[in-house]
């Protein structure tokens, strides 16, 4: 034991601290305009940025034992004379409020996978993938209020944040993040969040996607930034055959769903002769299809459709981009389960 903390504690603190240096985080008060508002205060913003990270460290524990844990590494960067009230620490936080925690994130939030990692890359491409999730936060008339209640009224135990990121598959590493309120209002879905994340995407990015974000629009932003997608669509997706490819995939042509009849039709037969298209109307793809074994006892297998812009077949066969989904299937949802499951113990605060 060291300071009222295990050494593992402090090793964890080391390690918060050399992530996320002082004067990032001091840029990041900054450029939000969160400054001390005197001198010589005892909760400055940078030391609030660092005790906000700290809570997420040590999620299961109260103000006073995270201030303990935080005690020794801030008087080792020369912040003397922290022993804060709760009362103290959540003015604080008010004072801070998320802004510069958020620009703290888009700072230092990168890929950390190297190319020993499993899961992290295929062939050229890093692998990564968007997910979102529902997060229980404390019920507090300003939580009310910024993020809903599930139903309306009070029949709801917790106002719920919803969690949206894209994390690399290999290291589970959150790369880009948004959230907002889970109450189901309009721009509070899954797929609208993700919408505010696409433009940022990496060109050597092969970004994974559930069918909850299938979306042509979407498609063509993420698309747009040079990342490749691999993205699950649903089972009535209309996805043309205009040529089967010797690994068993096929080219076809992902088209405006508002187009119906002979404008469809005709849109088909211009892809059939491989002719440029309005990429306002259509674009080409490459679609692959593969059963997955019953696994509810219904009798009949699932069938998986998968669509990505990666045309060249030899860089990424069939087998190898299913294997990719699955993959990040099994690492990535089920890392996602694990945390959802002990969420009822991390509950964040609008500050």
């Amino acid at each position: 034991m060291a300071g009222g903390g295990v050494l593992a504690d402090w090793i964890s603190l080391g390690v918060l601290a050399s992530s996320v240096p002082r004067d990032v985080v001091d840029d990041a008060v900054a450029v939000t305009g969160r400054g001390a508002r005197r001198a010589g205060g005892k909760l400055p913003p940078h030391v609030m940025v660092y005790f906000v990270m700290a809570l997420a460290l040590f999620a299961d524990d109260g103000y006073e034992e995270v201030a303990a844990r935080l005690a020794g590494a801030l008087r080792s960067w020369g912040d003397q004379g922290w022993d804060p009230t709760p009362g103290a620490v959540t003015q604080a936080r008010q004072r801070l409020g998320p802004e510069p925690v958020a620009e703290v994130f888009s700072q230092v939030a990168v890929p950390v996978a190297d190319l020993d990692t499993a899961g992290a890359f295929l062939g050229p491409w890093r692998l990564m993938s968007v997910d979102g999730m529902e997060w229980d936060v404390p019920d507090t008339a300003a939580n009310r209020a910024f993020f809903g209640v599930r139903g309306g009224g009070d029949r709801a135990a917790f106002p719920k944040a919803r969690v949206v990121t894209i994390s690399e598959c290999g290291s589970h590493a959150p790369v880009l993040a948004a959230v907002g309120p889970a109450s189901g209002g309009k721009g509070s879905g899954e797929q609208a969040m993700a919408r505010r994340l696409y433009p940022d995407l990496e060109q050597d990015w092969l970004l994974i996607a559930g069918r909850g974000f299938y979306c042509r629009a979407d498609w063509r932003t993420a698309a747009g930034t040079g990342a490749a997608l691999l993205w699950r669509a649903p089972g009535d997706a209309r996805l043309p055959v205009l040529e089967m490819l010797p690994d068993g995939s096929y080219r076809s042509v992902f088209i405006k769903p508002q187009l119906f009849g002979s404008r469809r039709a005709d849109l088909i037969e211009a892809a059939r002769r491989g002719e440029d298209l309005d990429e306002d109307a259509a674009c080409y793809v490459r679609v692959i299809g593969y059963d997955v074994p019953d696994r509810d006892g219904s009798g009949r297998d699932e069938l998986i459709t998968l669509v990505t812009t990666i045309t060249d077949v030899p860089a990424a066969p069939a087998e190898v981009l299913a294997r990719a989904y699955h993959e990040r299937w099994v690492r990535h949802e089920v890392a996602w389960s694990e945390w959802n499951s002990q969420k009822e113990d991390r509950l964040m605060s609008v500050t």
